[in-house]
């Protein structure tokens, strides 16, 4: 990926309510603002013309990340008809300086923007399929540059919903995959940049240490939630992680993986053996040498 510029305007000062970020060298532009000053957003000129947006909240039963994508040709109209959907706090709406975004060429990007999201993973769709639209082949590939820059402002101003999975991210960056085993079960993970990630297939304990039972300890409330939600699921005498789960450390990941509070340091080793701390030790090493 080449470097880019990226200029964010905060209409009222605060990084948390309105603002307008822009791309060097694009023609796009996204307006983010809270459900709280949607009066202001819908005041926007940029909403007199045609695009798409992005609204995202909580659903509010499973307690999960959800995502509304729609697209109009006046973006204030369409907006305006979600003030009844009461899960979304936040909008996102995605327009052109220019005139180049066409009918077919929102519907196209509503389309491939809930694709995205669906494939991701981080947020249920409460809208499962867009419109969509045929184009032409050079207009495809306009879109998907539009789509790009999209998914490059979205993580800056406040939203990762087309971030790829933590699993995508590590294996792109070339993280080096890592193994912590206990009582003959492996689990498999490596470094993220928001953490550390366990890999689909790997295997937990079945049964919480002693000293963890009945604690409420992290371990302990993050497989229940696992659990529930079912990115953990029993197979046999052990737990199986379904999909890819980051966790906030390697620690965190560690002490699901083992029943009770690990240091993720030394729980996590490579191919040779090595853990963790000794691995960021030696890169600090040869990294000030």
């Amino acid at each position: 990926m080449t470097s880019a510029t990226i200029k964010i305007f905060l209409v009222n000062g605060s990084p948390k309510r309105l603002r307008i970020a822009e791309l060097s060298n694009w023609t796009g532009k996204v307006v983010a603002a809270p459900r709280t000053e949607l009066d202001e957003l819908l005041g926007r000129p940029e909403l007199n013309k045609p695009g798409v947006y992005l609204l995202t909240g909580t659903d509010s039963g499973s307690g999960e990340p959800m995502a509304y994508i729609g697209e109009g040709e006046v973006l204030r109209k369409r907006i305006r008809q979600h003030k009844s959907k009461d899960f979304w706090v936040h909008a996102f709406v995605f327009t052109s300086t220019d005139e180049s975004l066409t009918k077919g060429r929102i519907r196209y990007l509503e389309g491939r923007l809930i694709e995205e999201v669906t494939r991701t993973g981080r947020a249920q769709m409460d809208n499962q399929q867009g419109s969509g639209s045929p184009l032409p082949e050079s207009d495809r590939s306009d879109m998907e540059v539009f789509l790009e820059n999209i998914r490059l402002l979205l993580p800056t101003l406040g939203s990762d919903v087309l971030t790829p999975s933590a699993g995508d991210q590590a294996t792109s960056a070339g993280s080096e995959q890592l193994t912590c085993v206990i009582k003959g079960l492996s689990a498999t993970g490596a470094r993220t940049p928001d953490g550390f990630v366990v890999f689909s297939g790997s295997q937990a304990v079945k049964t919480l240490r002693n000293a963890s039972v009945g604690t409420g300890n992290f371990s302990e409330r993050k497989r229940e939630e696992l659990l529930e939600n079912g990115k953990l699921v029993e197979e046999g005498d052990a737990l199986r992680f379904a999909v890819d789960v980051e966790f906030s450390s390697p620690s965190g990941a560690a002490s699901v993986v083992r029943g009770g509070n690990s240091n993720g340091l030394t729980s996590w080793r490579d191919r040779d053996g090595r853990t963790l701390k000794e691995i960021e030790a030696s890169g600090q090493e040869g990294a000030g040498t």
